[in-house]
């Protein structure tokens, strides 16, 4: 008999974009004049500083502008918090054209942007996301407070990880040097499984997606009860 399996929520291209931005904390701007490295958002995010607009018109110049706004690609990487292999998660590129400030107002600091499209790179898969798109797609509520909720499970809570290390299948389990939470959001936890040469991630759902920050304890706890009853035997009948 042929089993299916549901498959596991986690955040479209389009969430995970939109809580990059608003985690990230520095940013690269690339023009055809060269690069600028953007060190400090004062914590506030990427969407506090840039604010995204429609495509404007086509036509211009072969200096780089268009109607006076300058082409321009933002570039964010999104870095684990937590000491695993490989920390870079991913990488976000806004493309489109910076627009001059006399016509779209913006608070002091910000910059507005004509946003022709974003594309999320995770590594091994390159996803485009249209503006509509990306607006209508929802922060991840964990978006700003998962570095500091993974620190402190890595720094406070070694034995939880261990723990939690009892939902993955044992086939992936094999051979496990270490392991460590790589990510954390409102659909479960994630963890990176490090082998002796290699390394892959294995994703914890919840039982129900996080609303907001409030619900992330009773979440995890939720996860390491889980865990606590999982004999050795229904560890073997969930991987055959």
């Amino acid at each position: 008999m042929r089993l299916f399996t549901t498959p596991i929520a986690q955040p479209t291209s389009a969430e995970r974009i939109r809580s990059i931005l608003m985690a990230a904390d520095s940013m690269t701007i690339v023009t055809d004049e060269g690069r600028t490295e953007v060190s400090r958002l004062y914590g506030s995010g990427a969407t506090e500083h840039i604010h995204l607009h429609p495509p404007t018109g086509a036509g211009g110049g072969t200096d780089g502008t268009t109607n006076g706004h300058t082409r321009a690609t933002l570039e964010f990487t999104d870095v684990a918090p937590t000491p695993v292999r490989d920390r870079v998660r991913a990488r976000v590129l806004l493309a489109g054209r910076l627009l001059t400030a006399s016509r779209h107002a913006a608070p002091t600091g910000s910059r507005c942007m004509a946003l022709a499209h974003a594309v999320l790179d995770t590594g091994g898969e390159r996803i485009t996301v249209g503006l509509e798109e990306l607006m209508e797609a929802d922060t991840d509520p964990l978006a700003t407070c998962e570095a500091g909720m993974l620190t402190h499970l890595v720094d406070d809570h070694g034995d939880i990880v261990q723990l939690l290390l009892r939902l993955v299948k044992p086939r992936l389990a094999l051979g496990v040097r270490r392991v460590l939470p790589v990510a954390i959001d409102r659909y479960g936890i994630i963890l990176r499984l490090e082998y002796a040469r290699s390394h892959q991630d294995a994703r914890l759902p919840f039982p129900s997606p996080v609303k907001d920050i409030d619900q992330a304890g009773v979440r995890i706890h939720a996860l390491l009860n889980a865990a606590r009853h999982r004999s050795p035997r229904s560890r073997l009948l969930s991987d055959s």
